[in-house]
This record gives C-alpha cells, sequence and structure tokens, in this order.
C-alpha cells in the first residue's frame, strides 16, 4: 500500500469514518476537514499516525503532513469519500499539533487571536491562500527569467519572451483571481467578485476621465479589488432579497455589477489608491528610518504569526509594494524567520537523543530549508517551547542582515533557498548570507539555552 493509501486510510478511521467528513480541502502542508460530528474524532489517534506531523484547529480541523504528500492525500480521502477537495470554513473544537504540549500551546493562541481585527485578518489570508501554488510558481519562473536576462541572455529571444510571458502572466491578472476569491468569502458569485477585479484592471480605464483627471488601471491595487469584490457580493445578496424569482438571474447580477462599476470608479478605486499608499508609504518609512531595528524587530516576530495563520493575509502587502515601488524589501527579511526555525532545527537535532524527535526533524527540515516552515513549527519547535523563541532570536539578526543591505524581491513566492531566485540579481549573494546567518544565528542560541533533553520526554 502507498504511504498516501496509508495515511488517507488510517487519517479517515480516525476521523469517524468517511461518513463524519462533511467537507475536504488542503492548502500547501494541511489537510483541511470538516467533521460532520466533532465528538466522533480522535485527536489523539490522528496525532499517532506515522506521517501526521502536527495537528491544528484554525477555522477547520488541519492535519499537518507537508507539502507535495498532503494533495496526494487529500485526493485518496477524496476518492474514498466521494468528495471534491475544495476550500471550507469550520468553527470546531480547538486541538493542536505534536502531542499535549503544542495542545496547550495553540488552543491558548487560537483563543487569543479570535478578536475582529485578527478574524479578518483570516478572512483575507483565506482569500490568497487558495492562489498560493499559481503565486509560488508564477513568481519562480519570473525569477528565473530575471536570472537568465541578467545573465546574458537575450530579452527578446523567443525562449526568454515565452518564459517570461508564462511568469509575469499571473500577475497581470491576479486582481480577477482575487476578485473571485473575495466575492466567495462574502458569500457572492463568484463569477460577479471576477468581473469587479476587472473593473480596476481594465487597460480602458485610462481612457475614461473623472474630475479633470485620467483614470489609472491598476490604481488601488489588490486592495481595492477586495473592497470591490466585497460590495457586488454585499450588493447581489441585497438586491436578490426583493428582485422575483423569474428575473433573479438577469435584474440581480446586472444591478450590482452596474452599482459596483460605478462605486469603483468614484469612490473605491481612489479609497483604494490611498489605503495602499498609506501602507506602502508607512512600511517603506518603517524601514528607512528604523534600518537595522526595523529589520530585527520585523524578522523576529513574524514566526508568531505563521502560527496563527494570518500572515498570508500580508499578501496583498506585498503586491502593493511590488505595484507601487517596483520590488517588495518586506519578503526577504520576513523570510528570515524560516531561516532562524530551520537554525534551531537543526541544534535540537544534533542536541536530543529522542528518535521520535529526530525522525520528525529529518522529515521537517528538508521542506523548511525550501520555505515551508510549519512543519518545523508544529513539529517541532512550537511543542518544545523555548527553541520557538530561540529561532525568532536568530531570525532576528537574519532580518537585521536583509535590512542594512535592503534585499528586494522582484515577485513574491516561498522563503527559504527558493527565494534567492526572486531578489535582485545583483543580491543574490546577500540574501543568502543573511540566510546562513538566521541559520547559524538559530543554531547558536537554540544550542547554548533554547534545548535541554528533558524537553524532549513528552514528544
Amino acid at each position: 500500500m502507498r504511504k498516501e493509501e496509508r495515511l488517507a486510510k488510517e487519517i479517515t478511521e480516525q476521523l469517524g469514518g468517511t461518513g463524519n467528513i462533511a467537507e475536504l480541502a488542503s492548502c500547501m502542508t494541511r489537510l483541511r476537514v470538516k467533521p460532520v460530528d466533532a465528538s466522533k474524532v480522535s485527536l489523539e489517534g490522528i496525532k499517532d499516525i506515522d506521517g501526521v506531523m502536527g495537528v491544528v484547529e484554525a477555522e477547520t480541523l488541519q492535519i499537518i503532513l507537508g507539502p507535495g504528500i498532503v494533495t496526494k492525500v487529500a485526493d485518496e480521502v477524496s476518492r474514498m469519500t466521494g468528495m471534491n477537495v475544495a476550500s471550507v470554513d469550520d468553527d470546531g473544537e480547538i486541538d493542536t499539533s505534536l502531542e499535549g504540549l503544542a495542545a496547550r500551546t495553540k488552543a491558548g493562541l487560537n483563543e487569543k487571536n479570535a478578536t475582529p481585527f485578527k478574524l479578518f485578518l483570516r478572512k483575507i489570508a483565506s482569500i490568497f491562500i487558495p492562489l498560493i501554488p499559481a503565486i509560488v510558481a508564477s513568481g519562480l519562473v519570473a525569477g528565473i527569467t530575471n536570472v537568465v536576462i541578467r545573465s546574458g541572455a537575450d530579452p527578446e529571444s523567443t525562449a526568454v519572451q515565452m518564459l517570461s510571458l508564462i511568469g509575469w502572466g499571473l500577475f497581470s491578472y491576479l486582481g480577477v483571481f482575487v476578485g473571485i476569491n473575495t466575492a466567495k468569502e462574502f458569500g457572492g458569485s463568484p463569477a460577479l467578485g471576477g468581473a469587479a477585479g476587472i473593473l480596476l484592471i481594465n487597460p480602458g480605464l485610462a481612457n475614461i476621465t473623472l474630475f479633470g483627471e485620467a483614470l489609472v488601471p491598476g490604481r488601488g491595487g489588490l486592495i481595492g479589488v477586495m473592497l470591490a469584490a466585497a460590495l457586488i457580493a454585499f450588493l447581489e445578496k441585497r438586491i436578490r432579497k426583493v428582485v422575483p424569482s423569474a428575473i433573479d438571474i438577469i435584474v440581480t447580477p446586472t444591478l450590482a455589477l452596474l452599482i459596483t462599476g460605478f462605486a469603483t470608479f468614484f469612490v473605491l478605486q481612489p479609497v483604494g489608491g490611498f489605503l495602499s499608499d498609506i501602507i506602502t508609504k508607512g512600511l517603506l518609512g518603517i524601514l528607512d528610518v528604523g534600518g537595522i531595528l526595523a529589520g530585527l524587530v520585523l524578522a523576529g516576530t513574524f514566526l508568531p504569526l505563521v502560527v496563527t495563520g494570518l500572515h498570508q493575509g500580508l499578501t496583498p502587502v506585498h503586491m502593493e509594494l511590488i505595484n507601487t515601488i517596483g520590488d517588495d524589501p518586506l519578503l526577504p527579511i520576513l523570510a528570515m524567520g524560516g531561516a532562524g526555525q530551520v537554525g534551531a532545527a537543526f541544534a535540537i537535532y544534533f542536541k536530543t537523543k529522542n528518535a521520535r524527535l529526530k525522525k520528525v526533524i529529518k522529515g521537517g527540515l528538508p521542506v523548511g530549508i525550501l520555505g515551508i516552515g510549519e512543519p518545523l513549527i508544529f513539529g517541532v519547535t512550537l511543542p518544545l517551547g523555548r527553541p520557538f523563541l530561540t529561532a525568532c532570536l536568530g531570525a532576528a539578526v537574519g532580518g537585521a542582515f536583509q535590512a542594512f543591505f535592503k534585499i528586494a524581491t522582484i515577485a513574491i513566492g516561498v522563503s527559504g533557498i527558493p527565494l534567492a531566485f526572486l531578489v535582485h540579481t545583483h543580491q543574490i549573494v546577500l540574501y543568502l548570507i543573511g540566510l546562513l546567518i538566521a541559520y547559524a544565528f538559530g543554531f547558536l542560541f537554540t544550542w547554548m539555552f533554547g534545548f535541554k533533553e528533558e524537553m524532549a520526554k513528552n514528544i
């Protein structure tokens, strides 16, 4: 029996059987499940399955399996249940990752994060999570294309033009996808959300003049797109309540689109642009004034944001920086969070005698080096406690380095080594040096005072 088949079978059994799965989804590292009856789910049984790196609960019951394998397991569960794999929301019972310590830690964090502002950030994260594979792939291809051109290739050659089209194509139409997902999150029709996104990125905007000034395609960025898509979803639901069913399919979407269109031109695009300017100028001001200190604080506090799952809510911020100034100086700094984590995991691996802990680290390190930190967070450092803090300290040192040299990316993607393809070509070596610094200090801090063998006795 293949590994994914075994995992799917054992996980389904511990979930209470195929009939107890109401909804099914997967992201880059997690299998997300909404059970019909939570009392039938054996969380301890799931955690004991070989190959499960942790169990957390945010909006759904999330089983951490790691990148690649999670998609295969989701497909197997889908085959067993006859359900499609899709994004879902859930209000289940809180639990967490590897064994009891992580469970208590994560449960406390989830409870603290249940504030209106953080719930709002989670909604934004839900908009972008389904887009991550396409963003990562496109960003990496765009970065490789940039390296190829800087290495001397003819930018007008057919091969380079094709690579450029493959890499940058998504970012030209990202507003449409964001509009679709935003409308879904707010209970509207996805197609109308996509239409709302087109309103802001359509090149024809340049031909419209309001108040003596021509409109600017893309003004307001993804923030404006989300505002427009949320509005069209709101209008669709309200209009549908008063329109007779016989003409609903014609009247409701037409009125919703018309109202949203004019509201976008006169209000939402300027408001989105204003908010975009505040965010980008504010961040750039912090980095310019704070310098090394700003990089240290931002990188050192990023891992707690990853624990809550709210880090995906920063995607529109990264995109606005790229759209506004042409690159993103924030992403390399935040990428050091994962690097400090990798260094801490190496230190624990060489110090501990716990065979199970070593096995978890061996499974999480390769993907951690490639920029996916959740297996190491929920399987290693967070359950142990203190190593999570020393990983943050190592990240802070790497972030200070990235801020000092003003390293920036031309697109967004996963952190770790792959991000080297996305930074400016002349900064690749500096970025990698910063990555090694974060590894080294994460290792050093954890080795010196972050880990003792007795911490691993319950792992």
